[in-house]
Protein backbone atom coordinates (compact mmCIF):
# COMPACT_ATOMS: atom_id res chain seq x y z
CA UNK A 1 0.00 0.00 0.00
CA UNK A 2 3.00 2.30 0.92
CA UNK A 3 4.64 1.83 -2.45
CA UNK A 4 1.33 2.26 -4.65
CA UNK A 5 0.62 5.29 -2.63
CA UNK A 6 4.26 7.09 -3.40
CA UNK A 7 3.70 5.98 -6.98
CA UNK A 8 0.32 7.86 -7.06
CA UNK A 9 1.96 10.91 -5.48
CA UNK A 10 5.02 10.70 -7.83
CA UNK A 11 2.72 10.72 -10.48
CA UNK A 12 0.41 13.68 -9.38
CA UNK A 13 0.57 17.11 -11.79
CA UNK A 14 2.59 19.54 -9.62
CA UNK A 15 1.88 23.12 -9.56
CA UNK A 16 3.56 25.52 -12.42
CA UNK A 17 6.62 27.36 -11.90
CA UNK A 18 5.06 30.65 -11.88
CA UNK A 19 2.63 29.36 -9.38
CA UNK A 20 5.37 28.66 -7.07
CA UNK A 21 7.23 31.63 -7.31
CA UNK A 22 4.45 33.88 -6.72
CA UNK A 23 3.52 32.01 -3.40
CA UNK A 24 6.68 31.83 -2.32
CA UNK A 25 7.07 35.49 -3.03
CA UNK A 26 3.72 35.82 -1.23
CA UNK A 27 5.34 33.90 1.77
CA UNK A 28 8.34 36.56 1.40
CA UNK A 29 6.12 39.09 1.88
CA UNK A 30 3.89 38.32 4.78
CA UNK A 31 7.15 37.69 7.13
CA UNK A 32 8.43 41.12 5.83
CA UNK A 33 5.35 42.46 6.94
CA UNK A 34 5.13 40.75 10.19
CA UNK A 35 8.68 41.67 11.16
CA UNK A 36 7.72 45.22 10.21
CA UNK A 37 4.58 45.97 12.47
CA UNK A 38 6.29 44.04 15.45
CA UNK A 39 9.10 45.84 14.92
CA UNK A 40 6.99 49.01 14.94
CA UNK A 41 5.50 48.00 17.40
CA UNK A 42 8.81 47.50 20.22
CA UNK A 43 9.90 50.78 18.91
CA UNK A 44 6.76 52.86 19.93
CA UNK A 45 6.87 50.12 23.00
CA UNK A 46 10.79 51.08 23.94
CA UNK A 47 10.91 54.40 23.12
CA UNK A 48 13.98 53.67 20.11
CA UNK A 49 12.14 55.71 17.01
CA UNK A 50 14.63 57.94 16.78
CA UNK A 51 17.77 55.23 16.73
CA UNK A 52 18.63 54.31 13.48
CA UNK A 53 19.97 50.58 12.98
CA UNK A 54 23.16 50.82 12.23
CA UNK A 55 24.14 52.65 15.88
CA UNK A 56 23.45 49.38 17.24
CA UNK A 57 26.77 47.87 15.78
CA UNK A 58 28.45 51.48 16.68
CA UNK A 59 30.26 50.16 20.08
CA UNK A 60 29.70 50.70 23.83
CA UNK A 61 28.87 54.17 24.15
CA UNK A 62 26.24 53.71 21.83
CA UNK A 63 24.99 50.46 23.29
CA UNK A 64 25.08 51.93 26.88
CA UNK A 65 22.69 55.56 24.88
CA UNK A 66 20.20 52.33 23.21
CA UNK A 67 20.19 50.65 26.97
CA UNK A 68 19.13 54.05 28.75
CA UNK A 69 16.60 55.44 26.17
CA UNK A 70 15.10 51.54 26.50
CA UNK A 71 14.97 51.70 30.55
CA UNK A 72 14.84 55.22 31.46
CA UNK A 73 12.32 57.74 31.66
CA UNK A 74 12.46 60.48 29.60
CA UNK A 75 13.88 63.25 31.88
CA UNK A 76 17.18 60.90 31.92
CA UNK A 77 17.67 61.41 28.54
CA UNK A 78 17.27 65.35 28.26
CA UNK A 79 19.15 65.32 31.75
CA UNK A 80 15.99 67.55 33.11
CA UNK A 81 17.81 70.20 33.52
CA UNK A 82 15.38 72.22 34.52
CA UNK A 83 13.88 72.15 38.18
CA UNK A 84 10.21 70.92 37.79
CA UNK A 85 8.64 72.97 40.54
CA UNK A 86 9.31 75.84 42.67
CA UNK A 87 13.20 75.37 45.08
CA UNK A 88 12.09 73.61 48.59
CA UNK A 89 13.57 75.73 51.55
CA UNK A 90 17.54 75.40 51.71
CA UNK A 91 17.72 72.66 48.40
CA UNK A 92 19.76 72.75 45.62
CA UNK A 93 18.24 70.83 42.51
CA UNK A 94 20.25 68.25 40.69
CA UNK A 95 19.59 67.21 37.49
CA UNK A 96 18.92 63.35 36.18
CA UNK A 97 21.71 62.05 33.70
CA UNK A 98 24.46 59.49 33.87
CA UNK A 99 27.90 59.03 35.24
CA UNK A 100 31.11 56.88 36.35
CA UNK A 101 30.38 55.65 40.11
CA UNK A 102 33.19 54.29 42.55
CA UNK A 103 36.52 53.08 41.68
CA UNK A 104 38.59 55.95 43.63
CA UNK A 105 42.66 54.43 43.01
CA UNK A 106 43.28 56.32 46.47
CA UNK A 107 40.37 55.01 48.31
CA UNK A 108 39.68 51.14 49.55
CA UNK A 109 39.07 48.57 47.46
CA UNK A 110 35.30 48.55 48.28
CA UNK A 111 34.82 51.28 45.94
CA UNK A 112 35.33 49.02 42.76
CA UNK A 113 34.41 48.46 40.49
CA UNK A 114 33.71 51.71 38.61
CA UNK A 115 30.21 51.50 36.55
CA UNK A 116 27.95 53.50 34.82
CA UNK A 117 24.57 54.83 36.79
CA UNK A 118 21.57 56.49 35.30
CA UNK A 119 19.72 58.41 38.01
CA UNK A 120 16.56 60.73 37.76
CA UNK A 121 16.78 64.46 38.90
CA UNK A 122 16.13 65.15 42.92
CA UNK A 123 16.24 67.79 45.30
CA UNK A 124 18.90 67.69 47.79
CA UNK A 125 19.69 69.75 50.87
CA UNK A 126 22.54 72.13 50.64
CA UNK A 127 24.49 71.80 53.37
CA UNK A 128 24.33 69.47 56.06
CA UNK A 129 21.39 69.51 58.59
CA UNK A 130 22.58 71.75 61.43
CA UNK A 131 22.33 72.01 65.02
CA UNK A 132 19.51 74.61 64.32
CA UNK A 133 17.42 72.48 62.26
CA UNK A 134 17.90 69.26 64.36
CA UNK A 135 16.73 71.07 67.05
CA UNK A 136 13.59 72.38 65.81
CA UNK A 137 12.84 69.04 65.01
CA UNK A 138 13.52 67.90 68.32
CA UNK A 139 10.98 70.68 69.76
CA UNK A 140 8.50 69.76 67.78
CA UNK A 141 8.21 66.01 68.16
CA UNK A 142 9.99 65.41 71.13
CA UNK A 143 12.12 62.84 69.65
CA UNK A 144 15.24 61.57 71.85
CA UNK A 145 18.26 60.19 69.99
CA UNK A 146 19.55 56.78 70.50
CA UNK A 147 22.75 58.39 72.02
CA UNK A 148 20.45 59.93 74.75
CA UNK A 149 18.64 56.68 75.96
CA UNK A 150 20.12 53.91 78.09
CA UNK A 151 21.64 50.99 76.11
CA UNK A 152 19.25 47.78 76.04
CA UNK A 153 21.15 45.22 78.25
CA UNK A 154 19.40 42.33 76.14
CA UNK A 155 21.94 44.11 72.84
CA UNK A 156 25.02 44.34 75.50
CA UNK A 157 25.35 40.59 77.42
CA UNK A 158 27.50 40.34 80.01
CA UNK A 159 27.92 43.96 80.53
CA UNK A 160 27.27 45.66 83.76
CA UNK A 161 24.20 47.76 84.06
CA UNK A 162 26.71 50.57 85.74
CA UNK A 163 27.93 50.35 82.17
CA UNK A 164 24.81 50.68 80.42
CA UNK A 165 24.85 54.70 80.52
CA UNK A 166 23.27 57.20 77.87
CA UNK A 167 26.20 58.42 75.81
CA UNK A 168 28.17 58.19 72.01
CA UNK A 169 31.98 58.18 70.84
CA UNK A 170 33.76 60.75 70.54
CA UNK A 171 37.39 61.87 69.20
CA UNK A 172 40.19 62.02 71.97
CA UNK A 173 43.73 62.69 70.07
CA UNK A 174 46.82 61.05 71.78
CA UNK A 175 49.23 63.37 73.23
CA UNK A 176 51.71 61.86 70.91
CA UNK A 177 52.00 59.60 67.62
CA UNK A 178 50.83 56.24 67.75
CA UNK A 179 50.40 53.22 65.73
CA UNK A 180 47.76 53.47 63.10
CA UNK A 181 46.43 49.93 63.20
CA UNK A 182 44.37 50.26 66.38
CA UNK A 183 41.41 52.82 66.44
CA UNK A 184 40.68 52.78 70.00
CA UNK A 185 43.92 54.73 70.67
CA UNK A 186 41.77 58.02 69.42
CA UNK A 187 38.50 56.94 70.37
CA UNK A 188 36.48 56.61 73.67
CA UNK A 189 32.97 55.83 74.66
CA UNK A 190 32.07 59.55 76.72
CA UNK A 191 28.49 59.17 78.49
CA UNK A 192 26.97 62.32 78.03
CA UNK A 193 27.98 62.63 74.56
CA UNK A 194 25.01 63.45 72.46
CA UNK A 195 24.02 66.21 69.41
CA UNK A 196 23.50 68.37 72.27
CA UNK A 197 27.15 67.94 73.70
CA UNK A 198 29.19 67.08 70.48
CA UNK A 199 32.53 66.77 72.50
CA UNK A 200 31.37 65.31 75.76
CA UNK A 201 28.88 66.11 78.74
CA UNK A 202 30.58 69.24 79.55
CA UNK A 203 30.12 70.56 75.76
CA UNK A 204 27.42 72.17 74.52
CA UNK A 205 25.70 73.92 71.08
CA UNK A 206 24.79 77.08 72.57
CA UNK A 207 26.66 79.45 69.77
CA UNK A 208 26.85 76.67 66.86
CA UNK A 209 23.67 77.02 65.05
CA UNK A 210 25.27 76.48 61.98
CA UNK A 211 27.36 73.56 62.91
CA UNK A 212 26.37 70.23 61.73
CA UNK A 213 24.44 67.97 64.31
CA UNK A 214 26.22 65.10 64.89
CA UNK A 215 25.92 61.97 67.30
CA UNK A 216 23.38 61.04 64.71
CA UNK A 217 22.25 57.21 64.04
CA UNK A 218 20.72 56.00 61.30
CA UNK A 219 17.37 55.56 62.72
CA UNK A 220 17.48 59.56 64.16
CA UNK A 221 18.29 60.22 60.35
CA UNK A 222 16.01 58.91 59.21
CA UNK A 223 13.37 60.25 61.78
CA UNK A 224 14.05 63.31 60.88
CA UNK A 225 13.91 63.34 57.45
CA UNK A 226 10.52 61.53 57.64
CA UNK A 227 9.33 64.49 59.81
CA UNK A 228 10.92 67.19 57.18
CA UNK A 229 8.94 65.56 54.43
CA UNK A 230 12.15 64.24 52.82
CA UNK A 231 14.50 60.75 52.83
CA UNK A 232 18.00 60.02 53.18
CA UNK A 233 20.12 59.93 49.61
CA UNK A 234 20.87 56.25 47.98
CA UNK A 235 24.42 55.95 47.76
CA UNK A 236 24.24 56.51 44.10
CA UNK A 237 22.45 59.87 44.11
CA UNK A 238 25.01 61.71 47.16
CA UNK A 239 28.16 60.66 44.67
CA UNK A 240 26.30 62.09 41.51
CA UNK A 241 25.48 65.14 43.12
CA UNK A 242 29.04 65.32 45.08
CA UNK A 243 30.40 65.18 41.78
CA UNK A 244 28.76 68.03 40.45
CA UNK A 245 28.71 67.11 36.54
CA UNK A 246 32.30 66.44 36.53
CA UNK A 247 33.79 63.20 35.10
CA UNK A 248 35.84 61.48 37.05
CA UNK A 249 37.20 64.00 38.73
CA UNK A 250 39.96 63.08 41.94
CA UNK A 251 38.19 65.91 44.03
CA UNK A 252 34.71 67.30 43.90
CA UNK A 253 36.16 70.31 42.54
CA UNK A 254 38.36 68.75 40.05
CA UNK A 255 41.90 66.98 40.17
CA UNK A 256 44.04 69.91 42.10
CA UNK A 257 43.84 69.47 46.13
CA UNK A 258 43.83 73.16 46.68
CA UNK A 259 43.10 74.87 43.20
CA UNK A 260 44.48 78.64 43.42
CA UNK A 261 46.14 77.52 46.72
CA UNK A 262 42.84 77.89 48.59
CA UNK A 263 41.82 74.88 51.37
CA UNK A 264 38.25 73.32 49.77
CA UNK A 265 37.64 71.21 52.55
CA UNK A 266 37.72 70.11 56.32
CA UNK A 267 40.04 67.70 57.18
CA UNK A 268 43.05 66.47 58.91
CA UNK A 269 46.76 68.12 58.29
CA UNK A 270 49.70 67.72 60.30
CA UNK A 271 50.79 63.89 61.87
CA UNK A 272 47.60 62.03 62.41
CA UNK A 273 46.01 61.68 64.62
CA UNK A 274 47.86 63.70 67.62
CA UNK A 275 48.94 66.76 65.96
CA UNK A 276 45.97 68.71 63.74
CA UNK A 277 48.25 71.99 61.84
CA UNK A 278 44.28 73.13 60.66
CA UNK A 279 45.91 75.05 57.84
CA UNK A 280 42.28 74.69 56.41
CA UNK A 281 41.39 77.10 59.56
CA UNK A 282 39.50 74.25 61.51
CA UNK A 283 41.13 71.71 64.29
CA UNK A 284 37.83 69.99 64.27
CA UNK A 285 34.31 70.55 62.89
CA UNK A 286 33.81 73.71 60.67
CA UNK A 287 30.56 75.55 60.24
CA UNK A 288 28.45 74.69 57.32
CA UNK A 289 29.44 76.53 54.12
CA UNK A 290 32.91 77.28 55.21
CA UNK A 291 34.41 76.28 51.81
CA UNK A 292 33.04 77.03 48.28
CA UNK A 293 30.17 74.88 46.69
CA UNK A 294 30.49 72.40 43.89
CA UNK A 295 29.35 73.07 40.55
CA UNK A 296 25.65 72.21 41.94
CA UNK A 297 25.97 74.45 44.61
CA UNK A 298 25.94 72.39 47.22
CA UNK A 299 28.17 72.93 50.86
CA UNK A 300 30.73 70.24 52.03
CA UNK A 301 30.54 67.91 49.98
CA UNK A 302 34.01 66.56 51.02
CA UNK A 303 35.44 66.42 54.62
CA UNK A 304 34.15 67.91 57.83
CA UNK A 305 31.54 64.88 58.81
CA UNK A 306 30.71 61.77 57.25
CA UNK A 307 26.48 61.39 55.90
CA UNK A 308 24.75 58.86 55.86
CA UNK A 309 22.94 56.76 52.92
CA UNK A 310 20.21 54.75 52.13
CA UNK A 311 22.14 52.04 50.92
CA UNK A 312 23.26 48.53 53.26
CA UNK A 313 26.68 48.47 52.87
CA UNK A 314 28.27 45.86 51.07
CA UNK A 315 31.98 45.74 49.89
CA UNK A 316 32.54 46.29 46.31
CA UNK A 317 29.41 46.80 44.17
CA UNK A 318 27.63 43.70 42.09
CA UNK A 319 27.80 45.04 38.79
CA UNK A 320 26.08 42.97 35.68
CA UNK A 321 26.13 43.73 32.35
CA UNK A 322 27.70 46.81 30.90
CA UNK A 323 24.08 49.02 30.85
CA UNK A 324 24.08 51.61 33.11
CA UNK A 325 22.26 50.97 36.47
CA UNK A 326 18.80 52.87 36.83
CA UNK A 327 18.26 54.34 39.94
CA UNK A 328 20.01 51.93 41.75
CA UNK A 329 19.06 51.79 46.05
CA UNK A 330 21.86 48.96 47.06
CA UNK A 331 21.75 45.49 48.04
CA UNK A 332 18.79 43.67 49.64
CA UNK A 333 21.08 43.14 52.98
CA UNK A 334 24.44 44.13 54.53
CA UNK A 335 27.80 42.33 54.58
CA UNK A 336 30.71 43.40 56.31
CA UNK A 337 33.36 40.67 56.37
CA UNK A 338 35.18 42.66 58.88
CA UNK A 339 31.87 41.86 61.48
CA UNK A 340 29.91 39.39 60.12
CA UNK A 341 26.51 39.94 61.56
CA UNK A 342 26.38 43.21 62.16
CA UNK A 343 24.23 45.31 60.04
CA UNK A 344 25.67 48.43 58.48
CA UNK A 345 24.79 51.34 56.10
CA UNK A 346 26.40 53.65 54.36
CA UNK A 347 28.47 56.71 54.82
CA UNK A 348 29.79 59.42 52.39
CA UNK A 349 32.38 62.13 52.24
CA UNK A 350 35.02 61.55 54.71
CA UNK A 351 34.89 64.12 57.70
CA UNK A 352 37.89 66.51 59.24
CA UNK A 353 39.28 63.28 60.52
CA UNK A 354 40.25 62.35 57.25
CA UNK A 355 43.85 62.15 56.94
CA UNK A 356 46.40 61.00 53.69
CA UNK A 357 48.19 59.20 56.31
CA UNK A 358 45.26 57.15 57.71
CA UNK A 359 42.13 57.47 55.80
CA UNK A 360 41.77 59.90 52.60
CA UNK A 361 38.04 59.12 52.29
CA UNK A 362 37.14 62.95 51.21
CA UNK A 363 37.25 61.68 47.62
CA UNK A 364 33.77 61.65 45.59
CA UNK A 365 33.90 57.84 45.25
CA UNK A 366 35.56 56.87 48.05
CA UNK A 367 32.86 55.17 50.60
CA UNK A 368 32.60 54.93 54.35
CA UNK A 369 29.95 52.51 56.90
CA UNK A 370 28.11 52.18 60.49
CA UNK A 371 26.09 50.32 62.78
CA UNK A 372 22.81 51.72 62.11
CA UNK A 373 22.38 52.24 65.96
CA UNK A 374 25.57 54.19 66.26
CA UNK A 375 26.37 57.81 66.09
CA UNK A 376 30.10 59.76 66.67
CA UNK A 377 31.56 63.11 66.61
CA UNK A 378 32.30 63.03 62.99
CA UNK A 379 28.89 62.17 61.72
CA UNK A 380 26.58 63.21 60.38
CA UNK A 381 23.47 63.45 57.40
CA UNK A 382 21.86 65.84 54.67
CA UNK A 383 18.50 65.15 53.26
CA UNK A 384 17.07 65.01 49.50
CA UNK A 385 13.36 64.72 48.35
CA UNK A 386 11.85 63.44 44.85
CA UNK A 387 9.86 65.54 42.51
CA UNK A 388 6.69 65.84 43.56
CA UNK A 389 5.32 64.36 40.24
CA UNK A 390 6.90 61.02 41.86
CA UNK A 391 5.26 61.18 45.20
Amino acid sequence: MAASSNTRKSQSPGPPETTRGRRALFVTVAILGLVVALGAIFLRRTGLRDIHFHDFYLGTRTSSRVALRRQAPVDLLTENRKPPETAPSGMVWIPGGTFWMGGNDRATTDADPSHRVALGGFWMDRTEVTNRQFAEFVKATGYVTIAERTPDPKNFPGASLDALVPGSVVFAPPKGPVPLDDYLRWWEYSPGASWKHPEGPTSHVEGKDDFPAVHVSFDDAEAYARWAGKRLPTEAEWEFAARGGLDRKVYVWGDSREPEGKARMNHWQGSFPSRNTALDGFARLAPVGSFEPNEYGLLDMAGNVWEWCSDWYRPGYEVKGTDPLLNPKGPPTSRDPMEPGVPKRVQRGGSFLCSDEYCARYLPGARGKGEVDSGASHLGFRCVRSPRSEN
